[in-house]
């Protein structure tokens, strides 16, 4: 009777657990783009903390509020700086393209120019008039297409206010936070969870250092090819494959298109170099630049650090190649941290006699003053006893001579008399 009570519990249980984690599967499903906002906020808050609470620190004039928007000022700043850098040129060019477009296509026409050499070279005007229907058909299909792109836009903006204010609020109220759950716990429980929290925000803060340094060499590199073919605006192109290159895997293969066709636009001896200088750099930072630098910020071998990659890139795309170097280091420090403390390890058993020995010493102690006092006042006793005995026998031994001293010269001093009258 018991044990099918206990099998039909077993059974209950089993059905619960399997209908809350449908529920959970369905409820991330729902709710996955806000979980990826939350995440990449939280990322980027981790990041953003200890400059934070630097400035909070150095200067005591400034609370935690100022802080926080004087660092989402400054970032927000060299954001727009940025983006400024890359649209005055490009309003610039775009501003001369609109006004020669007019003669280039007259002259694509005429076949006269370097786009209508090109074009009467490759017959592409003749496949324009021979497929004008299609071409018509093409350009009437790409409404849903231009509408799906605009609503990705709209999309894309409102992530990128939602994750800003979210990170906003996690730097800010990120002390209030980690106060709150670490009181929920004991003192030696809540210092570890400190301790294992402070080296996790070091990884994330460690790869976002790393990532920029590999950045800045692309960069750097990519400013020197482009400035020895001379091609135009190698500052600007170098700039955005720097940025395009905190995209892990991906990035430098985005900012080598553009590079390359800039190259290209300016003679085909510059694209070819700036093509093979690709590839070799390509090469040359997934498998050296990155384990090495990253194994350095991390501290991930560099085996770790590449196959972290590879698998999170499969799974989760571009966002799990961006999160999986901070994400395997900090499974790394949870794992070490439950090593270190796991049952039987001598930090932990270390841990655990001291309060033992302690506890063993006191009542040793304890033990060995009570035992020191009895001996004490047993000796004391017996002292005072001893004492009392020796002085009553001393007592008693005087008195007793000198009563025996009065019964000898009694009878002593009697005697002489006694003679006499006896010879009397």
């Amino acid at each position: 009777m018991v044990s099918e009570r206990r099998a039909a519990r077993v059974i209950v249980i089993a059905i619960l657990l399997g209908l809350a984690t449908l529920v959970v599967v369905e409820f991330v499903l729902r709710v996955e783009r806000i979980l990826v906002w939350l995440l990449i906020a939280l990322f980027l808050g981790t990041a953003l903390y200890p400059t934070v609470g630097w400035l909070e620190r150095r200067g005591r004039w400034c609370p935690r509020w100022l802080a926080t928007l004087v660092v989402f000022v400054v970032v927000l700043a060299a954001m727009i700086g940025i983006l400024t850098a890359f649209a005055v040129p490009l309003a610039h060019e775009a501003t001369q393209l609109a006004g020669q477009l007019p003669g280039m296509i007259a002259d694509a026409r005429g076949g006269r120019g370097p786009i209508g050499d090109l074009l009467a070279r490759t017959h592409a005007l003749e496949f324009v008039r021979q497929n004008q229907s299609r071409i018509r058909q093409i350009a009437t299909g790409l409404g849903t297409p231009a509408l799906q792109l605009a609503r990705g836009l709209v999309t894309g903006i409102v992530a990128t206010v939602t994750i800003v204010v979210l990170t906003y609020l996690i730097v800010l109220e990120g002390p209030k936070m980690t106060s709150g759950g670490l009181g929920l716990l004991s003192r030696e429980r809540a210092e570890r969870v400190r301790r294992v929290g402070a080296a996790c925000a070091r990884t994330v803060t460690g790869y976002i250092s790393g990532n920029l340094i590999i950045s800045v060499i692309c960069g750097l590199l990519t400013f020197t090819v482009l400035l020895i073919f001379g091609v135009p605006f190698a500052a600007l192109i170098a700039l955005f494959v720097a940025i395009a290159d905190l995209i892990p895997l991906v990035g430098a293969t985005l900012g080598a298109i553009v590079a390359a066709i800039a190259g290209f636009i300016h003679s085909v001896p510059a694209g070819i170099a700036v093509v093979v200088f690709f590839v070799l750099y390509q090469q040359l930072e997934n498998h050296l630049l990155q384990p090495v630098v990253f194994a350095r910020t991390v501290k991930l071998n560099p085996l770790t650090v590449l196959v972290s990659i590879l698998l999170a890139s499969e799974l989760a795309g571009i966002l799990g190649a961006l999160l999986a170097i901070p994400v395997a280091g900090i499974i790394k420090v949870v794992l070490a941290d439950l090593w270190e403390h796991r049952p039987g390890a001598p930090a932990a058993r270390g841990a655990e006699e001291a309060p033992s020995a302690v506890r063993d010493g006191d009542r040793d102690g304890s033990s060995r003053g009570g035992s020191d006092r009895a001996d004490g006042d047993r000796l004391d006793d017996d002292r005072d006893g001893s004492d009392r005995i020796d002085g009553d026998r001393v007592d008693g031994t005087e008195s007793d001579g000198t009563e025996s001293d009065r019964a000898v010269s009694g009878p002593a001093k009697a005697r002489p008399g006694a003679v006499d009258g006896d010879l009397g």
